[in-house]
């Protein structure tokens, strides 16, 4: 039998790290953090990364891993997670592997898309339009070529509509149409899927909307502010994250305070949204409502269905 890995996954301010340490605390699991963000270090409360406290209880793995100004890949972080996995499963423990970036868990099961590396030139000559017409304009060019992943993109994510379009240019096929292929691979694990949310919609609404106003009360200006004296590029995936993005904006005096917190707040329930729309793709993943009051046991019972030593 294989052996099992826990994958833990829900949209931002579900919860997912309360469960995940409450888990660590009745089962033989260690923690693989599955975020873009928390990997970079000096990025702490953006990212609601789990506290020094939290880290005695249930240490995460693949946290504060990389300089802001350092590029990390879904291809790096599967190759770092199946390694971190074997050295816990090794132990004789379990792999629980919690976050919300979507897009890695589905790398490290199904493994990866052939794309092409990317091409530095074609990318600066995007960039440059983007700054002449805008990424909205290069949303709608995405859009009349592959109308379905342009769909899947926010027109404010300048990141993945360059790769978008740089893949289609080099490519000359629909980059949908290479997502679909992937390379022989075969996940030697058994995976429990959990995702985490709550039915009411507008609840992870008041959750997200709570959670930035105390990121900003506990130091979040601070923290961005020492970011951006190092002159980072807002190209920077760091610095292009949720949050991090608005508060460089006001910052550079782009925006003022109350525009600010508004376009943060909006900006991460389209990540919720984004997120929840993967999740509902996952069908073979056990729905748990996050705010049950019952929230431990229930999920204990679910795992009840696997071997767990």
């Amino acid at each position: 039998m294989l052996p099992l890995a826990i994958f833990l996954f829900g949209p931002t301010a579900s919860g997912k790290t309360q469960l995940a340490v409450e888990l660590v605390k009745r089962l033989p699991c260690e923690v693989i953090s599955v975020d873009s963000t928390m990997v970079y270090r000096g990025l702490k409360i953006g990212c609601a990364k789990p506290s020094p406290e939290i880290q005695v209880i249930a240490p995460h793995r693949l946290i504060d891993i990389r300089d802001p100004q350092e590029p990390y890949s879904a291809a790096q972080f599967r190759v770092d997670a199946l390694q971190a996995m074997g050295e816990i499963t090794a132990s004789g423990r379990i792999p629980l592997l919690v976050g919300g970036t979507m897009l890695y868990f589905r790398v490290l099961e199904q493994g990866l898309t052939k794309l092409p590396e990317a091409n530095q030139i074609i990318r600066a000559r995007l960039s440059e339009e983007a700054s002449q017409i805008g990424w909205a304009a290069l949303h709608n060019r995405l859009s009349t070529i592959d109308p379905i992943l342009a769909k899947r993109i926010h027109p404010n994510d300048p990141q993945r509509i360059q790769r978008a379009l740089e893949i289609a240019e080099q490519t000359g096929k629909i980059p949908t149409e290479l997502f679909k292929t992937t390379e022989n691979f075969s996940f030697p694990y058994q995976v429990a899927k959990l995702a985490l949310a709550p039915v009411d919609r507008s609840l992870l609404h008041q959750r997200i909307e709570t959670r930035f106003a105390e990121m900003l009360d506990i130091g979040l200006l601070k923290e961005v502010q020492i970011l951006y004296n190092k002159k980072l590029s807002s190209q920077l995936p760091a610095m292009r994250a949720v949050g991090y993005r608005q508060v460089c904006e006001y910052l550079s005096g782009t925006v003022d305070f109350p525009t600010m917190q508004a376009k943060a707040v909006a900006a991460t329930r389209q990540l919720a949204r984004r997120q929840l729309t993967w999740m509902r793709a996952e069908l073979d993943a056990q729905r748990i409502e996050s705010i049950d009051p019952n929230l431990v046991d229930q999920t204990l019972l679910l795992l009840k269905n696997y071997k767990i030593q």
